[in-house]
């Protein structure tokens, strides 16, 4: 039986939470998940439907979900459910729902200088969702987050200062996994827009990912 996938996106359009949706929903199918796309948060007030999916991927920066929607996804990845996503659509998501924010792992603060060039470390290369990737460069926003001490930090990124003195030379976790409850959890602070996955490195991580959060 393959292994079910629930992708809801929405939100912020700015993040083109559809558009990025679109690019792995076709990559998951032909990796033999069977994927149902949705865009409205009243597909996570079942939480009997939702503990049924192997795998829950959050396209939807800021927005507003109610308790009841958090508590039946958070009881969902508790359960063993998997949950993993990108950028702003799982990292800047539901900004007043701290229990969504523990079980991430992380939350976004700031992008200082906006779209600009940086470097990209793989800081665990013995790890399969990284394994053989090199460094590599992109041209879009730097997250600066507040993350989990907990996390397994997969890769990094380190702030010039050029744009906020005051954080030169600060090392940034970029991508990570981790656990919530018997669910895996996997994030890649990566994605502002599709274009982004046009980067091989980024789209391959983010592929692993998904799937190695999978049920």
């Amino acid at each position: 039986m393959k292994k079910q996938v629930l992708m809801v996106w929405g939100g912020w359009d700015g993040h083109e939470p559809q558009q990025c949706v679109e690019v792995f929903a076709p990559v998951l199918e032909a990796d033999g998940f069977s994927v149902q796309v949705s865009d409205t948060l009243c597909s996570l007030e079942d939480g009997e439907a939702l503990a049924q999916f192997d795998l829950i991927v959050p396209c939807w920066t800021m927005g507003e979900i109610s308790p009841e929607q958090s508590a039946a996804l958070c009881q969902a990845v508790e359960a063993g459910s998997g949950l993993a996503g990108w950028h702003g659509g799982m990292g800047d998501a539901f900004r007043n729902d701290t229990p969504f924010q523990f079980m991430v792992g992380g939350q976004f603060v700031a992008h200082p200088g906006n779209i600009i060039d940086y470097t990209v470390h793989i800081s665990a290369p013995d790890d399969p969702i990284v394994a053989e990737i090199p460094d590599f460069q992109m041209h879009s926003e730097q997250y600066y987050m507040h993350v989990d001490p907990s996390n397994t930090v997969l890769a990094t990124t380190t702030f010039s200062g050029e744009h906020c003195p005051w954080i030169a030379g600060c090392v940034m976790p970029t991508v990570w996994k981790r656990q919530h409850g018997k669910g895996k959890v996997f994030y890649n602070a990566l994605g502002h827009v599709a274009a982004d996955f046009d980067v091989p490195e980024n789209f391959e991580i983010t592929r692993r990912g998904l799937v190695w959060a999978a049920r």
